[in-house]
């Protein structure tokens, strides 16, 4: 692959459509773009490592506005290296709140999953399911 590449290319290299690489630019999202003589976008192979780190980020629940704050941060040089600490630091400790809320969710589906195995075997529906606690909100008793 060349240093420099149109943005089909970009998309290739990606896994992102041509589409969603315009709409990401004209949020604000993807920094330096430069145009050649007729006009097309020239992209660099860091747009490649920032699209993927977007990409992360929203995944896990950024918002645009939140990216695109990221994004400015970046272009704006060594200087704001703490102010894009605190925002990565930030958006950690919501994905690791989120971590915990799935890994309930799932504590929750094995326990459901046990309870259908047993009543499928006994053909009797077992006794409920004991208690479990939901984040934030006491206890529940999940229902069958």
């Amino acid at each position: 692959m060349s240093d420099t590449f149109h943005i089909g290319g970009l998309a290739r290299a990606t896994g992102r459509s041509v589409h969603t690489i315009r709409w990401y630019e004209a949020q604000g999202l993807i920094p330096r773009v430069e145009r050649d003589r007729g006009g097309r976008r020239v992209y660099h192979r860091d747009h490649i490592e920032h699209l993927d780190f977007l990409e992360r980020l929203r995944r896990s629940g950024m918002s645009v506005a939140g990216m695109r704050r990221f994004t400015d941060l970046s272009m704006a040089g060594w200087r704001t290296l703490g102010e894009r600490q605190a925002l990565l630091r930030a958006h950690r400790g919501a994905v690791e709140a989120q971590i915990h809320d799935l890994k309930a969710a799932l504590k929750l589906i094995d326990a459901k999953l046990a309870f259908y195995a047993e009543w499928a075997a006994s053909r009797k529906r077992p006794p409920p399911l004991p208690a479990l606690p939901v984040s934030g909100r006491g206890a529940r008793r999940p229902r069958a």
